[in-house]
């Protein structure tokens, strides 16, 4: 059981960036209803592998690795935890703004998006993406033992 929970959290990591990935191509090119819909559609995937990510953790903390006292006296795994909230704040702004445009997208219209908001959301992706590169690496680190407390 604690590699099925394994595999399922990695794999909703992996699409957690594989769709920060996308939207970070997407929000680069020239703004149409096309590009619109899949920015919609790909953050609302986001979202599914964000929730994913975070309870099946949960659930492998709790029930399926070494116990919440060996995660939480590791400084990594805090850390880990910190910037996985700090990318979940960031992903508001972009998410809000996708949002904005459903009714416009439903009308089969081009929602109205001055270029001062695509800068902001493309600045946001990239502090989302500087978040979960460190991440990374404070779960490297974490998975080595390097950071333990005890």
């Amino acid at each position: 059981m604690s590699a099925l929970f394994a595999f399922l959290h990695h794999f909703a990591a992996f699409l957690l960036v594989a769709t920060l990935c996308i939207e970070f191509v997407l929000i680069r090119e020239p703004f149409s209803e096309t590009i619109a819909r899949k920015l919609l559609k790909t953050d609302a995937l986001f979202g599914m592998a964000a929730g994913a990510v975070l309870i099946v953790g949960f659930l492998r903390v709790i029930y399926f690795e070494k116990g919440a006292s060996f995660y939480f006296s590791n400084v990594f795994f805090i850390a880990k935890l910190a910037l996985f909230a700090l990318v979940g704040v960031l992903s508001i702004r972009p998410t809000k703004e996708f949002l904005s445009w459903r009714a416009s997208l439903k009308a089969g219209r081009l929602p109205v998006v001055e270029p001062a908001r695509i800068r902001k959301i493309r600045s946001t992706i990239n502090l989302e993406l500087v978040g979960v590169a460190l991440l990374v690496l404070c779960a490297a680190l974490m998975a080595r033992g390097v950071g333990s407390v005890a």
